[in-house]
């Protein structure tokens, strides 16, 4: 088995235990998204600035590895032609209840992000990537195919962890790791995700995050920290996590 198909059943499992991140957003939600009062987050604490987004109207938008029915179901409330692409077939079955509840249509695609990606060139406005691709071992390539789908002038929303979380681990008060953090050729970080049920997790470098968006033609627009939402690291303002705005030259 591939380790994104672990990575998969991991999360379908969260979620059935009631995982944060697996929660869609509420009817009375979506009710004021329409209002105009919404938020989305990309990260554990922060929510993304107003002034990132772009005119949402007829905006066509790409939910990477974005299920759940958390952001989505904002932005098509606000007017986006929303497309969603994750590995989790229960966050996938999120989506399309709140679609159903809430009378919208939006485009759900299962696949595997550290694949290809199942879309033709320059086919949208906007991706929101929230947290999420510390599931697959190599972000470049995954850059480089968010600038293929996007069109000229698109804009891409990624929040990601820097890698500090891996050194401390659950503990939080003294470093337990080492990085980089790869259990496919680091055996004790593999037996501690599996005793733990952690899925299959990688750490990644500001290199590779920010960096490879770079060199997969991205600009750098703007960005910010966020730490944990909870834990010993969140109380000493530790930044475990950012997230970037990036324009497709």
């Amino acid at each position: 088995m591939d380790y994104t198909d672990i990575n998969a059943q991991t999360i379908d499992r969260w979620i059935a235990e009631g995982w944060e991140w697996g929660m869609p957003i509420t009817h009375e939600e979506y009710e004021y998204a329409l209002k105009g009062e919404w938020n989305i987050s990309l990260t554990p604490t922060r929510c993304v600035p107003k002034q990132w987004f772009p005119d949402l109207k007829g905006c066509k938008v790409l939910g990477l590895a974005a299920g759940g029915a958390q952001q989505m179901p904002v932005l098509s409330a606000l007017g986006a032609k929303c497309t969603v692409l994750d590995y989790s077939k229960i966050q996938l079955e999120s989506e399309r209840m709140v679609s159903k509840r809430e009378g919208y249509e939006i485009e759900i695609v299962h696949a595997d992000m550290a694949k290809p990606l199942p879309f033709p060139d320059m086919s949208f406005d906007l991706i929101v990537h929230p947290v999420s691709n510390h599931y697959i071992r190599d972000v470049e390539p995954l850059w480089f195919e968010c600038a293929r789908v996007l069109k000229h002038g698109g804009l891409m929303m990624a929040g990601f962890q820097n890698g500090i979380n891996y050194l401390f681990w659950e503990d939080e008060t003294r470093i337990t790791q080492h990085l980089p953090f790869d259990p496919l050729i680091n055996p004790d970080q593999m037996e501690l995700l599996k005793k733990e049920d952690h899925g299959i997790q990688f750490s990644h470098t500001i290199e590779e995050q920010i960096g490879g968006q770079l060199r997969a033609g991205f600009e750098l627009l703007d960005i910010y920290e966020d730490t944990n939402g909870d834990g010993e690291l969140k109380k000493r303002g530790v930044p475990g996590y950012y997230a970037t705005l990036a324009r497709k030259k």
